[in-house]
C-alpha cells in the first residue's frame, strides 16, 4: 500500500473505525509505521475519538443529574439544557476542526497530488470489436481516451456515462474540434461496482438538435 492510495481511499479513518478487512488494516499498519504524515492522522484520529467518548461520557451523567423539568415545559424542550448541548457543540467543533485541518487538506493533497490512472481507448466507430477493460481500485477515476471522428454538422457534442442499469450517471460538453478527434475524458471518482458501462456520445448542430454520434461499452472491475 502506498502513500497516495492511503490517501484516497481514506485508509486512516476506516482504521480508526475497524471498516478494513483483516489484509488491508495489516498493511496500512506496516505503511503508516514509516510513513510520518500517515502516522500523524492516525494519532489525530485516534486523539478525536477519545476526546468523543469523554464529551459524551460527561454529558451523558450531566444529563442523568439534571433538574426536573418544570411541568409548563414541554418535555422535548429538555434537550436544550446546557447540560447537554454544550458538551454535543464541543463534539461537533471537534469534528468540524479535524475535517478542516485533517481531512479535506488531505482531500485536496490527494486531488492535485501526481498520479497514474487506469485508462483505456474507446472507439465509437469499433463495432463488435474486444471491449475494453478498466482495472480500477474502489472510489479510484480513471481516463477515457474516446475517439470521436470530426463532424462539421456539429457545434459540439455531449458525451454520457451509462451505468449497467441504463442510468445516466454524469454528463460532459465536448467543443468541436475539426481537427480533434481522440478526447482525454478524466472520470471522477466514485463508489461505483464493477460491471459494464457505456458511453454515448450525442452531436449537437447549430439549432440546438441532437443525433447520436455513437457508442461504445467498456468493462469495470474494481480492486480491493
Amino acid at each position: 500500500m502506498n502513500h497516495t492510495e492511503a490517501i484516497q481511499l481514506m485508509i486512516a479513518e476506516k482504521y480508526l473505525l475497524d471498516e478494513l478487512p483483516q489484509e488491508s488494516r495489516e498493511q496500512f499498519e506496516e505503511h503508516y509505521f514509516g510513513c510520518p504524515e500517515c502516522a500523524m492522522d492516525v494519532r489525530a484520529g485516534a486523539a478525536l475519538v477519545d476526546q468523543m467518548k469523554l464529551v459524551l461520557a460527561e454529558a451523558t451523567s450531566a444529563n442523568q443529574a439534571r433538574v426536573p423539568i418544570p411541568a409548563r415545559t414541554p418535555a422535548w424542550m429538555g434537550w436544550l439544557r446546557p447540560a447537554l448541548v454544550l458538551p454535543v457543540l464541543a463534539v461537533l467543533l471537534v469534528v468540524i476542526g479535524y475535517q478542516q485541518f485533517v481531512t479535506y487538506p488531505k482531500l485536496e493533497l490527494a486531488a492535485n497530488a501526481p498520479q497514474v490512472l487506469p485508462w483505456a481507448s474507446i472507439n465509437l466507430n469499433s463495432r463488435g470489436a474486444n471491449t475494453p477493460v478498466i482495472t480500477a481500485h474502489s472510489r479510484q477515476g480513471f481516463l477515457l481516451f474516446v475517439n470521436i471522428p470530426p463532424d462539421s454538422r456539429y457545434a459540439s457534442c455531449v458525451a454520457e456515462l451509462h451505468e449497467q442499469t441504463g442510468k445516466m450517471e454524469w454528463s460532459l460538453t465536448i467543443p468541436a474540434a475539426p481537427s480533434e478527434d481522440v478526447w482525454p475524458i478524466r472520470v471522477p471518482a466514485a463508489d461505483r461496482r464493477g460491471g459494464t458501462y457505456t458511453l454515448v456520445v450525442q452531436g449537437i448542430d447549430s439549432a440546438g438538435a441532437r443525433s447520436e454520434v455513437g457508442r461504445s461499452s467498456f468493462e469495470l472491475h474494481i480492486q480491493e
